[in-house]
């Protein structure tokens, strides 16, 4: 695709998501997830399907016979110009958030030539996320938390106490906090949302240094296409519970299962 019509298409994509938060406005506050999600889902694929594009959800609501919308496999766009797209979105990342009237809730959409999205199983994903500026690959999951956060505050020249860590708050993340609380690093506890989470971290308004924890493997891709775009970097790896999330996986096209990505 021409430079031209990249930025047609960006442009289009960016007019669906914001339809899809405005027609989330009147929900805001008002206790109903479903409503919420519902008002975006439907705002989101009637715009996509106005699109001059072939498009295919690969990251969406579900699977077909649990989110009759937006599902992974649906089929979008009109289909007048004759270009192929994969299609990550996420209509309402934060439905709980935006039933309670909170802050960061996010309409998330990506768009990329086929094949260029991990098609991730609706499993945990193990994540870690940085802004830009830093090395290439400075990323390690198999590295310890308190390393890297040396190695940050090294290259941001930071005191290791004013690094600001970013991780959803749940008990799962008992022993990142502990970590945090031993360096006496800020916390910037979020209670749903982690692709805000991981993104912040290339936003400089947010003062987040750092993004870490386990959060859903869908988001995680999203995050991903986003920080790509902001310079900013994130690994992740995949949590499987049982032999029937492995196989889904692995009919995803998913071939390592514990490969970092």
């Amino acid at each position: 695709m021409n430079k031209k019509n990249l930025f047609h298409y960006n442009s289009k994509i960016l007019k669906v998501s914001e339809l899809a938060a405005i027609a989330v406005y009147d929900f805001i506050g008002k206790k109903d997830e479903n409503a919420a999600d519902k008002a975006a889902v439907e705002a989101m694929r009637t715009e996509l399907n106005k699109l001059d594009f072939s498009g295919t959800i690969v990251i969406g609501e579900g699977e077909r016979d649990k989110a009759p919308m937006l599902y992974i496999g649906e089929k979008v766009g009109n289909g007048k110009s004759g270009l192929n797209f994969d299609i990550a979105l996420d209509p309402l990342e934060g439905t709980k958030i935006t039933a309670n009237n909170e802050k960061n809730a996010l309409t998330v959409i990506s768009l990329g030539n086929k094949g260029s999205f991990l098609n991730a199983p609706d499993v945990y994903m193990e994540k870690i996320a940085v802004g830009k500026g830093l090395p290439k690959n400075f990323l390690d999951l198999d590295i310890p938390l308190e390393e890297t956060l040396n190695n940050l505050a090294f290259y941001k020249k930071k005191k290791i106490n004013d690094l600001v860590v970013c991780f959803l708050d749940r008990p799962r993340h008992s022993k990142i906090s502990n970590i945090v609380d031993k360096y006496k690093c800020k916390k910037f506890l979020i209670p749903d949302g982690d692709i805000f989470g991981a993104i912040a971290t290339a936003i400089k308004k947010f003062k987040i240094d750092i993004y870490v924890g386990i959060g859903g493997a869908p988001e995680g891709v999203l995050a991903a296409a986003a920080l790509k775009c902001l310079g900013g970097q994130m690994q992740g790896r995949l949590i499987f519970n049982d032999n029937k999330q492995k196989t889904r996986a692995k009919s995803m096209g998913i071939k390592d299962l514990k490969k970092k990505i």
